[in-house]
């Protein structure tokens, strides 16, 4: 059979090349469509394996970190008899085996949080250095510790910046001044947070590396 000749207009071209166009767009967006429910499904399929792994693995650095306080417990306890320690406000203990070759450090993280009578304080502590507020060499004084007394987006101030603010009150030596930053001060009440394991045994060199405990840190 011969190829019959089709003779088009300039429109009807135009009109062919414009419905071949839309055809193989939608073709193409079909295509994408389909990649992306495959690609979709995929990421399904893996997080369905991947978490009960994490899940298991979790469970099982929980439980050795609650063992691990546990067995070290009864050590800290003598601790705090061969120290004749009556309080124990250490947040962190060291404790390294006698060949000098592994070391394990328990801890805690604190937060900083203060009693409601900070409030009298911080307040105090304004009341004098605003009153300063004319030169400025003391303005600068007045910015300077005004931020120091800033809180954090939880309401409370920085240990460390309390400490800057003391260092500044036996520079000024204002009895106002001081009795603020003592109420501050005598208002701290830090929260014990999360308990920490840290491990290390000693390399070639001589130096400590870690134990990496977390998915972040292992290799």
């Amino acid at each position: 059979m011969e190829n019959a000749t089709v003779t088009m207009s300039a429109a009807e071209l135009a009109e062919f090349e414009a419905f071949k166009a839309a055809q193989a767009a939608k073709r193409a967006k079909d295509e994408r469509k389909q990649n992306l429910d495959t690609f979709n499904q995929m990421i399904d399929e893996q997080i369905a394996c991947t978490i009960p792994e994490l899940k298991d693995i979790s469970e099982q650095l929980s439980s050795v970190k609650k063992t691990v306080f546990e067995n070290f417990r009864a050590l800290l306890d003598m601790k705090k008899d061969i120290m004749k320690m009556t309080k124990d406000g250490q947040r962190s203990h060291t404790f390294t085996t006698s060949d000098g070759q592994s070391r394990i450090e328990l801890g805690f993280y604190q937060i900083d949080n203060y009693k409601d009578t900070v409030n009298d304080g911080i307040a105090l502590v304004k009341d004098y250095i605003t009153s300063l507020a004319e030169t400025d060499e003391t303005k600068a004084l007045v910015d300077m510790v005004l931020k120091l007394l800033s809180k954090d987006q939880k309401g409370n101030l920085k240990a460390s910046r309390v400490l800057q603010l003391r260092q500044i009150a036996e520079q000024i030596n204002n009895d106002r001044f001081t009795e603020g930053v003592e109420i501050i001060m005598n208002s701290y009440a830090p929260i014990a947070s999360k308990q920490f394991i840290r491990a290390f045994i000693k390399g070639e060199d001589g130096e400590w590396l870690p134990i990496p405990l977390s998915i972040t840190d292992a290799k």
